[in-house]
């Protein structure tokens, strides 16, 4: 399985010229278009830079930056990449690798008398 992710969008949400959140999309894709193993999905996320938590905490999950500060890894890197990898795994094992069995019609039945 030859998975490729690529940073298909990446908006930034700019305040005082400097970064306070992105809307972001990764897609996979299962090996080429084509083949019969081939499988695409899009996973997204908005990430803001300061978030409250549930004990009403501040968290932080990046530095607020100019965006032309940001490298394509940072952006990147702010995505669940572990728990995407994992979902898709899942996607392409229910589709492609073991899909469920789907029953085949009888034309050909008699109703019994």
């Amino acid at each position: 399985m030859a998975v490729t992710k690529t940073l298909t969008k990446a908006i930034p949400f700019e305040k005082n010229n400097k970064v306070e959140e992105w809307d972001l999309e990764i897609t996979y894709e299962n090996d080429s278009e084509g083949d019969a193993t081939y499988y695409i999905s899009k996973f997204t996320e908005t990430v803001r830079a300061t978030v409250i938590d549930p004990e009403g905490e501040s968290v932080s999950n990046f530095t607020a930056k100019a965006k032309e500060s940001w490298t394509k890894s940072e952006i990147e890197a702010l995505c669940p990449t572990t728990q995407w990898d994992t979902v898709f795994a899942m996607q392409v094992d229910s589709v492609i690798t073991n899909p469920p069995s789907i029953p085949v019609a009888d034309d050909s039945y008699s109703i019994p008398s």
